[in-house]
């Protein structure tokens, strides 16, 4: 009897031992320290306002500006060939330096302008293969009877637009018809008053178009130009603009317009037509640079300075020439063709 109570309570001691191991005390769990990742602080740049890009014109206001513009071609011959006088080099160049003011007489609702223009000074410069052909300077005395001296004082009126395009001539007759005679330079002065001149002498290149003129700083527009170069064919180019930045300066906003520009097809048909002619280019290696920049008032709407350069050369080296003679070694021949075209517009009062 005695035995089975020992069983039994050594069988109670167990069971408890074996439920006291199962409740034994927890250990309280460890808090979860989470570590958030460090994010990148991101600035964000505040957009600027769009600017917008147009003359203005104001009644009786008057500016005056000087505009130049120039044409270079030059042809270099270099090694033996150059002794040879069928292969003579030179430049040929044409170069005007014109100052006129401007005086708006009316506006319309659309912004329009319609200016008078009056030719103050001018000179004026052509070269034939490095010989003076016409040397003409207004402020020289000498050149006071030269038919281009005629010019001097002589107006004609136009519209321009807020885009800076002339968009009519509307009077030149009077100036035109002060150029009375027929000689060389008497065509050349009556050329700086034909339609297709006084057109480019007042547009302005970099300008954008009416409905592309809300920019902002980093944004461009693009617009092509052709030039010809005799020999070397016509060449197309797509000039891109691009709003720089916008200045401030002496209570004025200042928008700051940069150009670069490179060889398009755009004009390919018309191209073709040259072919026979261009494909002589194929034989020289070219580089170029064609660059320019605007400076706009943007509180007067006035132009400070607008430039563009176009400079291209043509190398050809032709080794046969060069070739060791009997008793002598002859020098490559070179042939070097340069071009050069300048617009520029600077307003000086």
């Amino acid at each position: 009897m005695v035995p089975k109570k020992i069983v039994s309570c050594l069988s109670v001691i167990v069971i408890c031992s074996i439920i006291m191991t199962g409740c034994g005390r927890m250990e309280s769990p460890k808090p979860k320290i989470v570590v958030e990742e460090e994010k990148p602080t991101v600035v964000v740049e505040e957009e600027k306002p769009a600017v917008k890009l147009v003359l203005k014109f104001t009644p009786q206001d008057s500016t005056t500006y000087k505009y130049t513009k120039e044409a270079v071609r030059g042809i270099k011959w270099e090694g033996s060939m150059s002794e040879d006088t069928a292969f003579r080099g030179g430049q040929t160049s044409s170069r005007n330096e014109l100052i006129f003011t401007q005086q708006i007489q009316s506006t319309d609702d659309n912004g329009n302008a319609v200016a008078k223009i009056t030719i103050k000074s001018l000179k004026h410069l052509s070269i034939i293969r490095d010989n003076p052909v016409i040397d003409f300077d207004n402020s020289r005395q000498k050149d006071q009877n030269n038919p281009l001296a005629t010019l001097i004082g002589q107006s004609y009126t136009i519209e321009v637009t807020p885009a800076g395009r002339v968009s009519k001539i509307i009077d030149a007759n009077q100036a035109r018809a002060a150029v009375k005679g027929d000689t060389a330079t008497h065509k050349t002065a009556l050329a700086m008053l034909s339609d297709d001149v006084i057109r480019e002498r007042h547009t302005i290149p970099a300008m954008p178009a009416a409905e592309k003129n809300q920019l902002r700083t980093g944004e461009n527009w693009n617009s092509i130009k052709t030039f010809s170069f005799g020999l070397m064919g016509s060449r197309s180019y797509e000039r891109i603009y691009t709003l720089k930045e916008v200045t401030n300066s002496d209570n004025h906003r200042f928008a700051i317009v940069g150009m670069a520009a490179n060889l398009t097809t755009e004009k390919a048909e018309e191209l073709h037509k040259e072919k026979a002619i261009g494909d002589f280019s194929k034989m020289f290696d070219n580089t170029e640079t064609y660059t320019g920049r605007l400076e706009l008032d943007l509180t007067t709407g006035k132009v400070e300075k607008c430039t563009e350069q176009l400079q291209s050369e043509w190398i050809a080296v032709e080794p046969m020439v060069g070739e060791k003679g009997e008793n002598e070694e002859k020098e490559p021949a070179v042939l070097t063709m340069t071009a050069t075209r300048l617009y520029s517009l600077e307003k000086i009062d």
